[in-house]
């Protein structure tokens, strides 16, 4: 596989910008109309989601065998779009037809070669993921919505239960697709760790354009049926029990996740009386975002190993701790934590370059993505974190 060729065209591809996955996606579907009807009517979010996975794969091609745990996640997340092996050869078809309509003379013999080659390396791996994970789970959950919230004027707060057993780590997301947006679907993270009732909560912020945010925060209604796809990541778990003290970086509903991770952590206590120093910073530009200050404050006083601190961005009349929350948590004790961030993607970059800066190394500041390049293992800047609902 000559990784080199395959980076330097995809460069002169991606100069073209949104005018490659529009070509893409026309190719595809008029050479295979059958496959239109699994996407969305609107492709806006899919066009991205198409440039930054490719993104990701090609510039990773020489070492694809360290990569393989996006590509089978992305094998076994197409499940529930109802992707066969047959829909690669597709795919792979109206791939190599963009290259060389923006390649030109440059798309010859020995490239299209190399695309192939990297092309059918990449369909194996996840196939091969999406056969296997078919033996032992569904393609979907369907989970009806048991309770519907709307804490703020723009933040709902979601209960659901899964009819049948869906197991999920703290730290962990779910697709989500709901009833009001077909085949739009959206990460959101599960806010509390597993229960023996199987509910699962959810925060659900609306995102200004966003259709399938706004739908949930004003259509989404008690007895609703949605469909979750298989939990993923790992990159905001922890081990149970693990003794290792953290520091959570949290901004808006980046809450989430690491709420489930509290929750893990008290019951551990509980149990054994015993558990690692926890730091929550819940970042918001203004004071009424903070939308679990009570339940936190509460923790925060009966639980000896928690803390809890508020910090808002764009109030200045606020009497507590104010400025970026990335900033705030490069102020404190760092030494022998781990942190664990998680926001959307601004907040996410800014406040992994404010921890590096005081040393603290990248091996210990977790973060998750999803269909995005990742982040340089050396830097500090993610192209995308995990944040819900991006459109």
């Amino acid at each position: 596989m000559d990784a080199y060729a395959l980076q330097r065209s995809w460069d002169r591809v991606t100069r073209y910008g949104q005018q490659v996955p529009l070509h893409f996606y026309s190719h595809l579907f008029v050479s295979h109309p059958e496959v239109r009807s699994m996407f969305p009517l609107s492709m806006a979010n899919q066009r991205d989601k198409f440039v930054s996975a490719l993104g990701r794969i090609v510039s990773n091609a020489d070492q694809v065998e360290n990569d393989e745990e996006f590509l089978r996640h992305l094998g076994r997340d197409h499940r529930k779009y109802a992707v066969v092996a047959d829909h690669y050869d597709a795919v792979g078809a109206s791939l190599c037809a963009t290259l060389k309509h923006f390649l030109g003379s440059e798309w010859d013999e020995d490239l299209a070669a190399a695309w192939t080659a990297a092309y059918q390396v990449v369909a194996r791996i996840m196939v091969e993921a999406a056969e296997t994970s078919s033996e032992t789970s569904p393609d979907w959950w369907d989970a009806d919505v048991v309770s519907v919230e709307r804490r703020t004027m723009d933040l709902t707060l979601l209960k659901v239960r899964p009819g049948r057993a869906f197991q999920f780590l703290p730290g962990q997301s779910v697709s989500v697709e709901i009833p009001q947006r077909p085949r739009q679907w959206r990460y959101f993270s599960p806010a509390n760790a597993p229960r023996h009732d199987g509910t699962i909560d959810l925060h659900v912020q609306q995102i200004d354009g966003g259709q399938v945010s706004s739908a949930v925060v004003r259509s989404l209604k008690v007895g609703d049926t949605v469909k979750l796809g298989a939990p993923v990541g790992e990159r905001l778990t922890r081990r149970a029990d693990d003794p290792g003290d953290l520091l959570m970086v949290a901004g808006g509903t980046g809450l989430a996740p690491l709420l489930a991770v509290i929750e893990q952590i008290d019951r551990e206590w509980q149990r054994a009386r015993t558990a690692p120093r926890v730091h929550m910073l819940h970042g918001v530009r203004m004071p009424w975002h903070l939308y679990d200050r009570p339940r936190m404050r509460e923790l925060a006083q009966q639980r000896p190993w928690f803390e809890y601190t508020e910090v808002v961005s764009n109030d200045p009349s606020f009497p507590g701790t104010r400025g970026m929350v990335g900033t705030v948590a490069a102020r404190q004790a760092l030494y022998g934590r781990t942190a664990m961030v998680c926001g959307g993607p601004q907040m996410v970059g800014h406040t992994l370059k404010q921890l590096t800066a005081t040393g603290m190394h990248p091996e210990h500041i977790k973060y998750e993505h999803f269909y995005y390049a990742a982040a340089d293992q050396n830097s500090s800047e993610p192209v995308q974190s995990k944040s819900g609902d991006n459109r």
